[in-house]
């Protein structure tokens, strides 16, 4: 049972990966399941704007709104996706990519406040115990190269990069 257990915390910590992965490609490249080809960010269209300046709401939505389309934003957020995409699906720096991923949700979760389908939870809450439930189990040696990258000399030094 044990196994299973490993196997599906693995998995989980995959797809959670790949649904910001995902996410990162799409509005790059305006792949049309979200993100129109011609409102990608190759394209020249702000990745931040639309959600920020529109979908905002809450005691937040003059702060979000303010940052909406700023370049930095833009390319905080495209990075963060990136890359805390990436370490979930490898498995490596799992201790930044769950922390990392539990803040952008929070940030997401604090521009729409509240929730438009249940006065207090959302799928970022549910997204934020995901990653929260990975981080005390190091779910990165779980079907990905935590392990391995535990082992190499950097981490070893910077052990805050496991």
């Amino acid at each position: 049972m044990k196994d299973k257990l490993k196997y599906s915390k693995g998995l989980l910590r995959i797809f959670l990966g790949w649904l910001l992965l995902w996410a990162f490609l799409d509005k790059v490249f305006g792949l049309s399941f979200t993100t129109e080809a011609d409102k990608s960010w190759l394209g020249g269209t702000s990745p931040t704007l639309g959600f920020l300046k529109f979908g905002s709401s809450g005691p937040f939505k003059e702060i979000f709104q303010a940052m909406a389309g700023q370049p930095l934003v833009d390319w905080l957020f495209m990075l963060g996706l990136l890359f805390i995409g990436l370490a979930l699906i490898l498995g490596i720096a799992s201790r930044l990519a769950t922390l990392g991923g539990a803040m952008m949700f929070a940030l997401m979760y604090l521009a729409v406040l509240p929730p438009e389908h249940n006065p207090l939870v959302d799928e970022h809450i549910i997204y934020i115990l995901i990653l929260m439930g990975l981080y005390i189990d190091e779910a990165g040696n779980n079907l990905g190269l935590g392990q391995q990258w535990q082992k190499c000399p950097l981490v070893k030094n910077n052990p805050w990069l496991k």
